[in-house]
């Protein structure tokens, strides 16, 4: 089972070999969902302050982590991603706010 840290300020640590899967807020409200081994990075990256940020995430910045989940393994973050990725915008809030 996964266990659910989720931060609106601070990314929570992830130890070696552990990956994160999150949901970043947009400045104009939307959502982003991607995984990571290194939040921090990632985050700064989302931000235009580290090149390597996403596409969809380059002109809806500054951005927020609003929900952060770690897993074991590369496979079961990309598995959870899929499904938060399938879940509808609403749905997603109601994740957010359950953490």
């Amino acid at each position: 089972m996964p266990s659910k840290a989720a931060s609106k300020a601070e990314p929570s640590a992830i130890t070696a070999g552990q990956w994160s899967v999150y949901i970043l807020r947009c400045a104009d409200n939307s959502l982003y969902t991607g995984i990571t081994t290194d939040m921090r990075r990632r985050l700064d990256e989302h931000n235009g302050l580290v090149k390597n940020g996403a596409k969809y995430t380059r002109h809806r910045q500054p951005v927020t982590l609003v929900y952060q989940e770690t897993v074991e393994s590369r496979s079961q973050a990309c598995k959870r991603e899929s499904a938060i990725k399938n879940l509808s915008k609403f749905q997603k809030e109601q994740l957010i706010v359950k953490k």
